[in-house]
């Protein structure tokens, strides 16, 4: 059984999930590249915050994933074999024409594909299946 204030977590990661889904698989010049990023990044962000909200371990509110990545690895030492990437870089960057930004298909498909093997790894150590959400 889910405590349902990680379900609530849980069901903005597959938001953002969902989001970045539909996008990467439109025709690639109809693909919105910072808005896949962006909802990737926010997706495994959430995922780590997830992660630390079912273990009741209070956190800031920060978008920095390399720092949440060490606080989970203070929690779980499996989180250092981990790949983010730079994806840390879309939480701001992309969003503000001030640091314009587009990045390519191929980075947005990297960050799909983090985001996609950081939410099975971050299920897996929950023991979360989609399927009973």
């Amino acid at each position: 059984m889910i405590d349902e204030y990680v379900k609530k977590w849980i069901i903005k990661v597959l938001n953002d999930i969902k989001v970045a889904r539909h996008e990467i698989n439109l025709p690639e010049d109809e693909m919105t590249t910072d808005a896949i990023c962006f909802h990737c990044q926010q997706a495994v962000e959430k995922l780590f915050k997830t992660y630390l909200v079912s273990k009741n371990v209070e956190f800031e509110k920060i978008h920095d994933l390399e720092l949440l990545l060490k606080l989970y690895s203070k929690q779980d030492e499996e989180f250092k074999n981990l790949n983010i990437g730079n994806l840390t870089d879309y939480s701001a960057e992309v969003r503000y024409p001030d640091d314009f930004y587009i990045p390519s298909i191929e980075e947005a498909k990297e960050c799909f594909e983090i985001a996609s093997k950081t939410k099975d790894f971050v299920f897996k150590k929950l023991s979360i299946c989609e399927e009973d959400l």
